[in-house]
């Protein structure tokens, strides 16, 4: 996607949830809690690892620890005209339009921190950008009240960026 002067394209935000276990429906999540939490993580993370409905043999190691690439939290924007002495007239950005405020996140400095902890239109927001699947997704910032913020694991699944919440 391409940031154009005077043009915006809207982009929905992803309601974030959580799942542990199995639900009604599913097979029995013996399986899933079969194997070991990946190596280190019982001492870098303050969780249950006891509940997860992704089998630990499916993580791996992206090469740099626990906040290695360091999320980017509250971030400082520019304008268009600004931002053109450092973007190209065609520069692939994240778009994100909430309550009537838009964002763009240029992907050139994403990819370096991988996750924007944020506020647009009043509300918490995280966006997300893995460069090894080339996928961004933002999130609602808020669970059940409370506000939540992100940093990066230091770990894959299929190639994918696996995040922790800070709380």
């Amino acid at each position: 996607m391409c940031l154009r002067p005077g043009s915006l394209v809207v982009l929905p935000l992803a309601l974030l949830l959580f799942a542990c276990g199995s639900s009604e429906g599913e097979e029995d999540s013996a399986e899933a809690e079969a194997g070991e939490p990946p190596s280190g993580a019982e001492r870098e993370f303050e969780t249950d690892f006891s509940e997860h409905s992704v089998p630990y043999e499916e993580i791996s190691s992206g090469g740099p620890p626990k906040d290695g690439i360091p999320a980017i939290d509250e971030p400082r924007f520019v304008g268009v005209e600004d931002a053109g002495e450092w973007l190209e007239p065609e520069e692939p950005v994240i778009l994100l339009e909430l309550a009537g405020e838009a964002r763009a996140y240029p992907i050139q400095v994403i990819t370096w921190h991988e996750i924007v902890n944020d506020r647009v239109g009043g509300s918490p927001v995280t966006v997300t950008f893995c460069p090894l699947c080339n996928t961004a997704i933002s999130f609602d910032g808020q669970l059940d009240g409370q506000e939540l913020d992100f940093g990066t694991t230091g770990r894959l699944r299929f190639s994918n960026l696996i995040m922790y919440d800070r709380q």
